[in-house]
């Protein structure tokens, strides 16, 4: 029995020394949530993704520009492409070429791209707002458990309490002969009882502590514990307040799922017009400029002519006087024609620019088009069937809530009442027993009773405040104690 007193008080120890730590609240705690969880990260970077589909979008209303260019040697024979003429040569050679083009007109298509991809954004933002009062609602629910397990190790430290200061009476009283050592063996067992329950109430607050830990994503190293604040002070909105149909109208404007599937829907019927506008024409308008260079490019105008000694024959023989026949003779000279520079190939001689309009006219594409409007279709009736399916799975909580809401809070009157019944009962009983009209095992019965009433109680009672809160979620109004 000394061991069992020695654990017990370690326990004790250990659960009192929790207590001492910061304490967090359900505002902080939500927060943090809110701030580290990793679905919240992940649905902010899928909203960040999707801005960043708007911005391209956006950007597809704007000319584009491209430069591309190629140099190389060239060996054998092969197209000069300054000269476009067939060489059997070695040779460097460099092209460049600086493009635009816009669209002028493709029936809208563009606009729409952008203002599905605007929705699609709305939708991705609103889902971050749903992620995060999921883990505010998860974390809530944690906090709750742990209250009412917290509460449920108070109520066992009394009972020991209780208990002991029962058996202390009993073992005088069996001291000085007034009672048989029976009584005081039931006591002793119902104190091994209650210590049993009180380390189990222990467990089970340092478990759901480690579960909420896991929501928040902390370290389970560091230390950690929760506000107490009294439950009965804990403000709750009256029932008539919260009516289901009032609640259900507030909660499609104000929880983010209704807002996603909104935005999701816009977005469809948006995507309908982009596909098709796809299936006409399309104008658009482009310009460039181009040029090349060639190691072997001759620049004619600078051709130097040289004089030479001596004639070359340039013709046939003629004939200048009966009988006298001369050829056809010219003065030799030299010819010299430079290779152009760099220069003036690329930014002069070679260079060339275009400008000019292009339609393109979608005429037979084996139905690829045709079957993404009609499956742009199907995708917009598919997501209003979803937000309609949603809208009524809503409806069917809040009045689930509503219901369970009003039972908790019937349960909880039936507990208040069944613990005053059980104290009363206690109260009579001690009195018999005081008087040697009651035997111990009786008297711990009602104690017992009395014990279970206050449990019992204690669940009500946050099950109806958790009910509440509910209500108040879904009305808008956040989650706070």
């Amino acid at each position: 029995m000394n061991r069992k007193f020695f654990c017990l008080l370690c326990l004790t120890f250990l659960y009192c020394f929790s207590q001492a730590q910061d304490k967090w609240s359900l505002e902080k705690c939500v927060a943090y949530a809110v701030a580290n969880n990793i679905s919240v990260k992940q649905a902010d970077i899928q909203a960040r993704i999707t801005a960043l589909t708007v911005k391209l979008n956006k950007a597809g209303q704007y000319p584009n520009v491209g430069f591309s260019t190629s140099s190389g040697y060239n060996f054998g024979r092969s197209i000069n492409p300054a000269t476009n003429q067939f060489e059997t040569n070695r040779f460097f050679f460099s092209n460049y070429q600086l493009q635009s083009s816009v669209n002028l007109f493709n029936w809208f298509s563009q606009r729409h791209a952008i203002e599905a991809s605007r929705f699609d954004q709305q939708a991705a933002d609103a889902a971050v707002d749903k992620a995060r009062n999921d883990i505010a609602l998860n974390v809530a629910v944690a906090y709750l458990q742990t209250l009412l397990a917290n509460e449920q190790v108070q109520i066992s430290n009394v009972q020991i309490a209780q208990t002991l200061a029962q058996m202390d009476i009993v073992r005088k009283r069996v001291n000085a002969g007034a009672v048989p050592e029976l009584n005081l063996v039931e006591a002793e067992a119902q104190l091994a009882t209650d210590s049993s329950n009180y380390i189990t109430a222990i467990s089970t607050y340092q478990q759901n502590l480690i579960q909420l830990k896991a929501l928040l994503n902390l370290d389970m190293a560091v230390a950690f514990d929760i506000e107490t604040p009294n439950v009965d002070r804990i403000p709750v909105e009256p029932l008539a307040e919260l009516q289901p149909a009032y609640v259900y109208q507030q909660a499609l404007k104000n929880l983010p799922q209704q807002r996603v599937n909104h935005f999701r829907y816009q977005s469809a019927l948006k995507n309908i017009q982009v596909a098709r506008s796809s299936m006409y024409p399309t104008l658009s308008a482009f310009i460039g400029v181009g040029s090349t260079y060639s190691s072997l490019y001759p620049d004619r105008s600078r051709t130097v002519v040289t004089p030479g000694s001596g004639f070359d024959t340039v013709g046939l023989v003629v004939q200048t006087s009966p009988g006298v026949y001369q050829p056809v003779v010219s003065p030799k000279f030299q010819t010299y024609t430079p290779f152009a520079t760099y220069g003036k190939q690329v930014f002069d001689i070679n260079l060339g620019e275009r400008i000019g309009l292009s339609l393109s006219i979608p005429i037979f594409n084996n139905r690829q088009l045709r079957t993404n409007w009609e499956r742009a279709k199907l995708n917009a009736e598919g997501v209003k069937l979803q937000l309609q399916q949603d809208d009524l799975t809503l409806q069917a909580d809040i009045y689930n809530a509503y219901t369970n809401a009003v039972n908790a809070q019937q349960r909880y009157m039936s507990a208040q009442k069944a613990v005053q019944a059980s104290q009363k009962a206690l109260d009579f009983s001690q009195k018999r027993y005081d008087a040697n009209l009651l035997s111990l095992f009786e008297l711990l019965t009602n104690q017992n009773n009395l014990n279970t009433s206050k449990l019992n109680a204690a669940a009500a009672q946050f099950e109806f405040v958790f009910r509440m809160k509910l209500l108040e979620f879904y009305k808008g109004q956040g989650l706070k104690l």
